[in-house]
């Protein structure tokens, strides 16, 4: 396998030959935007996080190139993403291909001469991980670890890692990041796991940096209604609340109604995914202008909880759709609240999230309206 960058006039376009792994670049990188700041490797790049993430580093002059293997993704995000960057999206490039694919990554990183790594790539779903640990471990660590080997041997030695406040455990509200990292399943473990082997990458070669970002529950959607949410299989609330609303499951079940909330229902911290994304920016700056700064986690969060009966709510509101559910009891192992404390992102990052929980669910609903089967482009339209 060959990769090499060639010039045509005063475009550069990066091109791969012999292809084993079906990597595909899709789009031209235009000097002009590549050169004015620096050049971001954003993996998992046109997932729900990554996708807004990617935009919003775009908007605020980085040069991009997602990484993507499009198992929990579609090639629709890119075109969606170059047409939300405008006149932008020369800085946008995607390339398809496993973040553990030491062929396809190390050649990656030479020919891209990238300043960072923002690194989404992982399994996400707590249930499925507790029947598929191998496979968590496999891609959130393994598929870490290759990474981490891949970057030190092209000399990039900036990362800023999607984390996750699974690493807590049970956790007493509100979470600090001196709590400490108790994961009650695979999941949360293998999130633990790689943040604990990149400290020790950085206390064993101080010129790497590292900043994890433990998110909360982020939810909501990009305002145009052209970025959002496809889980393949929902399992959180708001999503689950969608299912509901497009008639793909009768109830929302409310679990656990005795909690010591204001209703008895469950709190949660949840964050607007473009307050997330745009956290990611404020952490990167951070960690280019900061040598010597280690390893370090932040907590992203509002730093106040809504309960499952506060959030039906408001997306009632948001929609002027009735969400029927049902009370059922406490799953085993759920808090009673899980919120942040976001005071060190809020004082070292200058980041704070300013989206309401209205419109969260206004921005949610928008999407939802216009992609109610998501990125397919026979979707149809929202059931009346």
């Amino acid at each position: 396998m060959e990769l090499r960058t060639q010039s045509f006039g005063n475009r550069r376009l990066l091109l791969h030959i012999a292809v084993p792994t079906c990597v595909l670049l899709y789009h031209c990188l235009s000097s002009t935007l590549v050169t004015p700041q620096h050049h971001i490797l954003v993996t998992g790049g046109l997932g729900y996080i990554g996708s807004h993430t990617a935009l919003s580093l775009v908007e605020a002059g980085y040069a991009v190139t997602l990484l993507d293997d499009l198992s929990n993704a579609q090639e629709e995000v890119f075109v969606r993403l170059q047409e939300l960057a405008g006149g932008r999206s020369g800085a946008l490039s995607f390339v398809k291909g496993d973040v553990g694919d030491q062929d396809l990554l190390r050649p990656l990183l030479d020919a891209g001469a990238f300043d960072a790594v923002i690194h989404f790539a992982a399994k996400k779903s707590v249930a499925e991980s507790t029947v598929d640990p191998l496979g968590y471990y496999n891609t959130n660590v393994v598929g870490t670890l290759r990474l981490l080997e891949a970057m030190r041997g092209s000399g990039v030695r900036n990362l800023v890692f999607s984390s996750s406040a699974c690493v807590y455990g049970a956790a007493q509200a509100p979470i600090n990041e001196s709590a400490p990292l108790q994961p009650l399943n695979p999941y949360g473990h293998s999130k633990a796991m790689a943040e604990q082997v990149m400290t020790d990458v950085s206390a064993a070669d101080p010129s790497f940096r590292c900043l994890q970002l433990r998110y909360f529950n982020p939810v909501g959607a990009h305002p145009s209604g052209r970025l959002g949410e496809q889980p393949q299989q929902p399992t959180n609330l708001m999503p689950c609340i969608t299912e509901v609303v497009l008639g793909r499951r009768p109830t929302l079940q409310v679990h656990g109604t005795d909690y010591p909330t204001q209703d008895g229902t469950a709190q949660r911290d949840y964050l607007h995914v473009l307050d997330l994304a745009e956290a990611h920016v404020a952490a990167l700056r951070k960690l280019l202008s900061s040598p010597g700064l280690g390893c370090k986690a932040y907590n992203l969060g509002t730093g106040t909880g809504q309960t499952v009966l506060e959030v039906i709510k408001a997306f009632e509101m948001a929609s002027g759709r009735s969400v029927p559910y049902v009370l059922a009891g406490r799953r085993a192992g759920d808090a009673a609240a899980a919120y942040a404390s976001p005071l060190r992102a809020e004082e070292e990052l200058g980041w704070r999230a300013t989206r309401s929980l209205n419109q969260m669910c206004a921005d949610h609903w928008r999407w939802t309206e216009g992609n109610p089967s998501g990125y397919l482009t026979d979707s149809g339209g929202v059931p009346a």
